[in-house]
């Protein structure tokens, strides 16, 4: 078996169990809120439209918009929770995804528990009431258990729509299949791209045979097919559950990382130096980033590494551009001021936003930086991140530049650097820590009007272990100790070996490299 699918079946047991235990959750919330409302809808014409009308306005929403609204509405009433009775609750991971799976599981449970219901003979309802049933029983012995196909139905669609969205979790901090999707992509690993894909599907596939068992025992009135269904479902869940049992244990920490490769390398870094001190430390990778500092503010993870340019332009909203030390001052004594959180140090090199060009097309166009650029942007098209567009970042540099590109695309971040190659775009909004912008001949352009702020590479320390002697003794060597060169060396050997190289493995050649 190759390293890259054994490693991939090695991480299997746990984004299993947790995707199971995911959409599990949900798909029970989902059948427990949807069955009443259906037997209530189908009881009242006037309340059916704007129930089902409801049901169906969620089911617009994005699945990751509707994920990533729930964590800041949960962190807010966590904090109120806090405030009130002096105890909050967890906004990160599970919570935010359940809640929004949840709402996706409803419409079509509900959807066709009206419609089995009202589509029973109605001359059977007549003979239930002719026999002196009450309302409750006539409910719980003739229309539900002849609605009971239809309704099963609309269980296995909500199921498969479930564990194919629950895969979109894993930026709000779920463990999920969603994390082979998310870190493939990132890091050219095909691999586990397919097998989390293949993996979801399966599951899928699987829960719908089983529940489509099911439903053929309800209509053709089979205990024994129903139940065999059943128990397949529960023997399987127990299977995929079972490995989960050890992750109930409390980490000491809880390492943070956003989703492309420099951040799992550092995040590896960090962890294993806090995994030499004795202690168990957990990670929560592929964080969104906006996701990523209220997290740390709110407790939900402990140590994590982000940009002195993304903090001074999102989280402090400045738009002013002081210079590097003057930043990096700012930062340290807003953050902890506003929301105790320490700011360790930067680690010595920049990951700026900086727009790249193939060498040979800069040359062609006699472009050198940001204003060459921007007289020649009217014939071009611009290729960036999928959040570049909305940031702050964006705004400040358009305005200094007077950018009129003809077309602007944007895309995911491996997938852009491809479209700079094959010419799909003509510049890109790069990173400049990213070994590729050597290994592809691209130039980064000068920004003269210092539009873009600096973005040092720093560590953030959660409030609660701002003063935690093994945490702080353990990174604050880190400080300082990892060149621009050295950085771009290890995303290089992640992004371009396609998963033969891991980031657990560059991590440890890098701090290799700072040892010596």
């Amino acid at each position: 078996m190759s390293p890259r699918l054994q490693a991939a079946f090695d991480r299997l047991p746990e984004y299993l169990g947790w995707h199971v235990a995911l959409s599990l959750s949900a798909l029970a919330l989902g059948l427990a809120i949807s069955l009443p409302l259906a037997v209530a809808a189908s009881r009242s014409p006037r309340l059916r439209w704007p129930v089902l009308a409801l049901a169906s306005l969620i089911q617009t929403i994005p699945s990751l918009a509707l994920l990533a609204l729930f964590y800041p509405l949960l962190l807010a009433l966590s904090a109120l929770s806090e405030a009130v009775l002096g105890h909050g609750f967890s906004a990160l991971g599970f919570l935010p995804s359940l809640l929004a799976l949840t709402l996706y599981s409803i419409l079509p449970i509900l959807r066709n528990g009206v419609a089995g219901i009202t589509g029973v003979d109605p001359a059977v309802t007549q003979a239930a009431d002719g026999v002196g049933m009450t309302s409750r029983q006539k409910l719980f012995k003739v229309e539900l258990p002849l609605a009971a196909p239809v309704i099963m139905a609309g269980v296995r669609t909500a199921a498969v729509w479930t564990i194919g969205a629950a895969t979109l979790s894993t930026p709000v901090g779920q463990t999920s299949l969603g994390n082979y999707i998310f870190a493939g992509l990132q890091t050219e690993n095909w691999v586990f791209v397919l097998f989390g894909c293949a993996a979801s599907a399966a599951l899928a596939l699987s829960a719908d045979q089983l529940l489509g068992l099911v439903e053929l025992g309800a209509r053709r009135r089979s205990r024994l097919l129903a139940g065999g269904g059943l128990a397949g479902l529960v023997a399987g869940a127990a299977l995929a559950l079972a490995p989960l049992v050890g992750f109930g244990e409390p980490s000491a920490y809880v390492v943070g990382a956003k989703n492309f490769s420099e951040q799992y390398i550092l995040a590896e870094m960090m962890a294993d130096r806090l995994e030499a001190t004795g202690a168990r430390v957990s990670r929560k990778e592929d964080l969104g980033s906006a996701v990523a500092y209220r997290a740390l503010a709110a407790g939900e993870i402990d140590v994590y590494v982000d940009y002195s340019g993304t903090l001074w332009s999102n989280v402090l909203r400045r738009t002013d551009n002081p210079g590097r030390k003057a930043v990096l001052k700012g930062l340290t004594d807003e953050l902890a001021r506003r929301d105790g959180v320490l700011v360790l140090g930067p680690l010595g090199f920049e990951n700026a936003y900086a727009f790249a060009m193939r060498a040979d097309r800069a040359a062609a166009l006699h472009v050198r930086d940001l204003g060459d650029l921007a007289r020649a942007s009217q014939g071009l098209t611009l290729g960036t991140d999928i959040e570049f567009l909305s940031r702050p970042e964006w705004k400040a540099v358009d305005a200094a530049y007077g950018f009129r590109f003809r077309d602007k695309r944007v895309f995911q971040p491996t997938f852009m650097y491809r479209a700079l190659a094959s010419g799909d775009a003509d510049v890109i909004s790069a990173f400049s820590s990213d070994g590729r912008i050597a290994a592809d001949n691209l130039v980064v352009l000068a920004d003269p009007k210092g539009a873009l702020p600096p973005y040092d590479a720093v560590i953030l320390v959660s409030p609660k272990h701002a003063h935690d002697r093994r945490l702080l003794s353990a990174l604050e060597p880190l400080v300082g100790a990892i060149s621009v060169e050295a950085m771009r060396d290890a995303n290089l050997s992640v992004d371009r070996d396609a998963g033969k190289v891991t980031p657990a493995e560059a991590a440890r050649a890098l701090e290799a490299r700072i040892r010596r």
